[in-house]
């Protein structure tokens, strides 16, 4: 078995992300999904969340926030697109805790389109997660 996958993680503005990493577990619509090299060929949905890498046993994993997307899986490379991604260091976390208190008075409204306000809170979060997992 290879010890390394390619992955790549685009977005619509930029390629966020292109090495041979050594895992890749991902928020997919039905559950974390985990990835190593030589996975079986899969297509997925991933929901708003965090994609932990890991490019080596002694550095442990790099957490990014994504947005929705899709993943496609081969034996030797992980193809990430999403509408946007961000690394730990480009994350502003006072930024994102603000955005998750906006999104938190929102859904309290009723008037209010709950869905964008819940959408807005899971990017915060996510973008919280990523940011405070890399401490």
């Amino acid at each position: 078995m290879a010890s390394k996958v390619e992955l790549e993680i685009l977005t619509p503005e930029r390629t966020l992300l292109r090495e041979q990493v050594e895992m890749v577990i991902a928020p997919a619509v039905d559950g974390e999904i985990g990835i190593l090299p030589e996975h079986f060929p899969l297509v997925t949905s991933l929901k708003i969340g965090v994609v932990r890498i890991r490019r080596s046993e002694e550095e442990g994993f790099l957490p990014l926030a994504i947005s929705q997307g899709v993943m496609e899986v081969l034996p030797q490379r992980i193809t990430i697109l999403v509408a946007t991604a961000e690394l730990p260091e480009e994350i502003d976390i006072e930024r994102a805790l603000e955005a998750k208190k906006r999104a938190e008075e929102r859904l309290k409204k009723e008037e209010f389109d709950k869905t964008r306000a819940e959408a807005a809170m899971q990017r915060a979060m996510a973008r919280i997660k990523a940011a405070r997992d890399n401490q």
